[in-house]
């Protein structure tokens, strides 16, 4: 991994989708980006940790968190080149931090959380737990979702960032998140 991962300057407005698993991120991510004609970041996560599971049954570890958050930079920074005013990302850093909170009864490696502070976001959308937990093979907390959520919604608040809830089916959702997203770009043209 390389000792510096840097977040790519950009004039774009970056949105993430945030919140426990299962819980709509992706959906979302792809339809906002419909919708604005632009570019999403997939949870680079996923990918990495399906071939881990494909190949011998593994799953994540301490080791695996700072490259996926290095896979998951190097992404984002490669879709930047063909966003449209707006780069919506389903995942970022503060996603790893609170996975390896949750997972790793509490500890988060330094580096990650250096990563987590100095990274900058104009949104995140915290994805609520009322729509259906669908299983996969790296799913692993149906029976948590509360405290993931609320795990979540914690770190957003420690931080201070700018964020709204997306709860409701999809229609809903997305009508919420258009909302939100149009004042935003409203506020920088202002």
């Amino acid at each position: 991994m390389e000792k510096n991962i840097e977040q790519q300057k950009s004039n774009c407005l970056r949105v993430v989708l945030f919140g426990p698993e299962s819980t709509g991120k992706t959906t979302m991510a792809k339809a906002l980006a419909e919708f604005y004609e632009t570019t999403w970041v997939p949870e680079f996560a996923r990918d990495y940790l399906q071939k881990k599971w494909d190949k011998d049954k593994s799953i994540c570890t301490l080791k695996d968190l700072l490259v996926i958050a290095e896979g998951q930079m190097i992404s984002e920074n490669k879709a930047l080149d063909k966003a449209n005013k707006i780069l919506f990302c389903d995942t970022n850093v503060l996603v790893t931090q609170a996975w390896s909170e949750t997972h790793f009864d509490g500890y988060c490696d330094i580096q990650l959380k250096q990563l987590s502070d100095t990274f900058e976001y104009d949104h995140y959308f915290l994805t609520g737990i009322d729509v259906p937990w669908k299983n996969d093979d790296l799913r692993d907390r149906p029976e948590e979702r509360d405290l993931m959520f609320r795990h979540f919604e914690h770190l957003l608040k420690q931080k201070k960032v700018s964020y709204s809830y997306l709860i409701g089916s999809h229609e809903t959702r997305l009508k919420s998140a258009i909302k939100d997203i149009n004042s935003l770009i409203n506020q920088r043209i202002a």
